[in-house]
């Protein structure tokens, strides 16, 4: 599930399934977690700018679309994923649909991009949300993601401005999901984040959750 070639496969066999596309959401929409994605887009951390938010392996999902479309605002939303298949489709379905957004200065993008890569796309503490609905579970999941999982969190909370947060939504358990966010989250001298955990309700028999990784300042000596 870390394989690019995996992804572009998923999206082309589900999107031959019906006669006209259909978002795909992992674990839930955008109802469901909107109140722990808005409530950090209240504030601006510059008065002209837009504030910057990543919809990480985004595949073909609406949760960027409605950030765009519902936040008050101006926001800059890029949809990121690997398959380049995905991108194309919600592309070609955007400009269909024409959504328009709640702030007419808040912008929509999709890009491909390898989420091991991320700082190639933003440069250090420019992002100020970053929302992560599976990909990170895909990762852990597969044989050789755990080290990409990790890579992909450290590059996250750099890129990620000191006011910013990264959200994973996830079905993991409190108990596995804390230890290793806290621990691949610190690097003595380098990096530091506070992880906190919100339970997000129960789906078709599955609990699942919502952790919060926001970088702390590292204090030079």
């Amino acid at each position: 599930m870390d394989k690019k070639a995996t992804w572009d496969r998923f999206y082309t066999e589900n999107n031959s399934r019906t006669p006209t596309f259909k978002n795909f959401e992992w674990f839930f929409g955008f109802d469901s977690v909107r109140d722990f994605i808005m409530p950090l887009l209240q504030t601006k951390s510059h008065p002209d700018a837009l504030l910057q938010v990543l919809d990480m392996g985004c595949g073909t999902s609406a949760l960027g679309p409605c950030i765009y479309r519902h936040s008050p605002l101006p926001v800059r939303v890029t949809c990121a994923d690997i398959s380049p298949i995905a991108v194309r489709l919600m592309q070609e379905h955007i400009q269909a649909k024409a959504i328009q957004p709640n702030n007419v200065s808040s912008q929509l993008e999709f890009v491909e991009l390898d989420c091991t890569h991320i700082h190639k796309h933003y440069g250090s503490s420019s992002v100020d949300l970053i929302v992560d609905k599976g990909t990170t579970d895909a990762l852990l999941r597969s044989k050789e993601g755990k080290g990409k999982a990790a890579l992909v969190l450290k590059q996250c909370l750099k890129v990620l401005r000191s006011s910013g947060s990264l959200l994973q939504f996830s079905d993991e358990d409190p108990d596995a999901r804390l230890l290793w966010l806290e621990t691949e989250a610190q690097e003595p001298g380098v990096m530091a984040a506070d992880v906190g955990v919100q339970e997000v309700g129960e789906l078709r028999g599955v609990c699942y959750y919502c952790y919060q990784v926001t970088p702390r300042c590292i204090v030079q000596e």
